[in-house]
């Protein structure tokens, strides 16, 4: 590589950075793609852009939101989101679609059942693949949300893929976590991990309306009753139960009004600065588990064993403990 080409990268990502800073959707867009790439000598580009936006990013309210399948999340997000551009806010919204296992691919549906939101001019929406990652949030989530707070917009919504085992991940990187459930009952909690309800900052009873606005009621006084149960992720904060329907608009300027006073609390407490402080640390320390897993796949001795070690511990001739050892002996050279 000659020693002009360094300065041309340079050069580059400095005038994508000011493109972004300017609001450039295309730039924007072009970034977060630039991001998710895995191709090689992608990743020193996007840390050097990353590097560049850093400082103008961290100025929104993160918003994550999850639910049960069929809750309406998108339909949800669509008349939340809509609310907020017509009040003057720029939202942008990283929705998360669910990948193939078998091919990789993915539905990305988001831009279609979010239509009206995703062409008002203060809105930006990117759907962006799982890719296998836990957590039902996009490989590069959080670095995504870093070039839209840059880009000026001041509340960023992640949208997850449902309720899970490792959903608990999207709390990683958002300063509210909304939990949104049907007008099923207090029963429903049942089938959600507790870990993801104690990690709500706000539960939301969705479909609030017409011939199930009676069950609305009666489900989100169950809903605040079992809460009670629970120990809060925050004692400075106690979750609400909210009714809303996002088809009729009905409640969801009180979700608003909500997020609004969790970040009064967060932030008078010193919470909200801590939180963010501790998720930055847990991204490091992620980066570094999928660093030294993607290194110790490459290395040579245990490509040459790996899938042999596999199989054997498959067949049950070796146990799995042996297999990692000798595996994590091969990447130090033992």
């Amino acid at each position: 590589m000659t020693k002009a080409a360094p300065e041309k990268e340079k050069a580059k990502t400095a005038a994508l950075a000011d493109q972004i800073r300017a609001g450039d959707r295309r730039a924007l867009a072009r970034a977060i793609t630039l991001i998710e790439s895995t191709k090689p000598g992608h990743a020193e580009e996007s840390e050097a852009l990353l590097e560049a936006l850093l400082p103008d990013s961290g100025n929104s309210v993160r918003i994550g939101i999850t639910g049960v399948p069929g809750v309406g999340k998108s339909t949800f997000i669509e008349c939340f989101g809509l609310q907020l551009v017509e009040a003057g806010h720029k939202v942008a919204v990283l929705a998360v679609d669910p990948s193939s296992k078998v091919s990789g691919g993915s539905i990305l549906g988001d831009k279609t059942r979010m239509e009206e939101l995703s062409r008002h001019p203060g809105a930006f929406i990117r759907p962006s693949p799982t890719g296998g990652t836990l957590g039902g949030v996009a490989r590069r989530t959080r670095e995504a949300m870093l070039v839209c707070e840059a880009a000026g917009f001041d509340v960023i919504l992640v949208e997850t893929v449902g309720v899970g085992q490792s959903e608990t991940a999207v709390s990683e990187m958002v300063d509210i976590f909304l939990l949104m459930l049907l007008p099923g009952g207090g029963d429903e909690l049942q089938g959600i991990k507790k870990g993801i309800v104690e990690l709500a900052d706000a539960v939301i009873v969705n479909k609030a309306d017409g011939d199930l606005a009676a069950a609305a009621e009666r489900a989100a006084a169950e809903y605040h009753a079992a809460l009670g149960l629970l120990r809060a992720a925050n004692p400075d904060w106690r979750p609400p139960v909210l009714r809303c329907s996002a088809l009729t608009g009905a409640g969801v300027a009180e979700v608003w009004e909500t997020v609004q006073a969790h970040r009064r609390v967060m932030e008078a407490s010193g919470a909200r600065a801590a939180r963010r402080a501790a998720q930055a640390g847990a991204w490091m320390w992620s980066e570094i588990r999928d660093g030294l897993l993607r290194r110790f796949k490459a290395h040579p001795r245990v490509a040459g064993e790996l899938d042999s070690l596999e199989a054997e511990v498959r067949a049950g001739r070796t146990t799995p403990t042996a297999a990692a050892r000798r595996l994590i002996g091969l990447f130090q050279g033992e």
